[in-house]
């Protein structure tokens, strides 16, 4: 990409974070903070042009915001950019989280879906039942109102943001016991009478620039309600390696984190078998692990429309509560 190309998507990027319009003194201020300096003459020549071809909109003294062709912009660039980018992601927010299992603190991996709070509130009672049902990662959720900020996301107007804790946070917490994990791909899992029977879909994660959840919620390829209802459905669900050594730490780990509402693990493989008929490489045991953003899967089930983002950012565990408390806390929003 150009230097032109480079501080055009910058400054989109920068106008698609915003709640509101802002000006270009405002922009400048925000790149310089993240190591991108342009003085405002030089974006506000670049916000002319970007106006013309319809990316921006000026909206007089109040600034300038993005447009919807200008967000299919944005996001055309950024798939070109992120090629290989969610392995790289994996492994970032695995190092970075800080969570203690000891002590019940420090900062967990989460998904934010952006939704309207009325279509939250009506799909509630499903949401709830995901999470009852053990097809959720772990217990623990939250709700952000609009202004607030989660990583680089920040709430719209008239919008709520709804984290879930990302299943990356098993990486973090077994890496910190000294056992690193390989995650091979995500997928949808069948579900027969309440069990896991297998993979009908997969995505593996170095091949991908999207998480493959993402993918399978947006395609409509979930089926959250036929398996909250009669156990026959489609899951989200990923597919990890961890060494054949570490089996009994990973299973005691897995009681642990189930304790504190952060159990994600629905199978730990043995050495030397497949899981859900799945090979596993050499000196390894496989593991199946529920997907992140699952509860919010059902949501896009009954016709809302729901922006998601997996691994948007690190959250202190201690802001997450019981998922049913998350009807009451929407009544704030509502």
């Amino acid at each position: 990409m150009d230097k032109t190309e480079r501080h055009r998507t910058e400054i989109l990027q920068v106008l698609s974070r915003s709640a509101a319009p802002i000006n270009s003194a405002e922009i400048a201020r925000r790149l310089s903070l993240v190591g991108n300096p342009l003085n405002e003459r030089t974006v506000r020549l670049y916000l002319q042009q970007m106006d013309h071809e319809g990316l921006t909109d000026r909206h007089g003294r109040r600034g300038t915001s993005i447009t919807d062709k200008g967000i299919a912009e944005l996001h055309v660039t950024e798939v070109v950019q992120r090629v290989g980018y969610l392995s790289a992601r994996i492994d970032q927010m695995t190092y970075k989280m800080n969570f203690d299992l000891a002590t019940r603190t420090g900062r967990v991996v989460v998904n934010t879906s952006i939704v309207d709070p009325q279509h939250l509130a009506q799909c509630a009672e499903q949401v709830c039942e995901v999470f009852a049902q053990g097809y959720a990662m772990g217990n623990r959720c939250a709700v952000f109102g609009p202004g607030e900020t989660i990583g680089d996301l920040t709430v719209p107007p008239g919008k709520v943001g709804f984290c879930t804790v990302c299943s990356i946070t098993l990486n973090g917490v077994l890496l910190k016991h000294g056992v690193p994990t390989a995650s091979r791909f995500g997928g949808l899992l069948e579900l027969r009478q309440g069990r896991a029977t297998r993979f009908v879909e997969m995505i593996h994660y170095d091949g991908t620039s999207i998480d493959p959840l993402e993918v399978f919620i947006r395609s409509g390829m979930t089926d959250y309600q036929g398996a909250i209802t009669t156990g026959n459905g489609l899951i989200g669900a990923s597919f990890r390696e961890l060494p054949e050594d570490s089996v009994e730490l990973v299973q005691s780990l897995s009681e642990r984190l189930s304790e504190v509402g952060l159990g994600g693990f629905l199978e730990v493989g043995t050495p030397g078998r497949q899981v859900l008929g799945l090979p596993v490489s050499q000196g390894r045991i496989g593991s199946v692990v529920i997907g992140g953003l699952n509860p919010i899967a059902i949501i896009e089930e009954r016709g809302f429309r729901v922006h998601s983002r997996a691994l948007s950012g690190l959250l202190e565990y201690n802001r997450m509560y019981c998922y049913d408390e998350m009807p009451g806390v929407l009544e704030t929003y509502r």
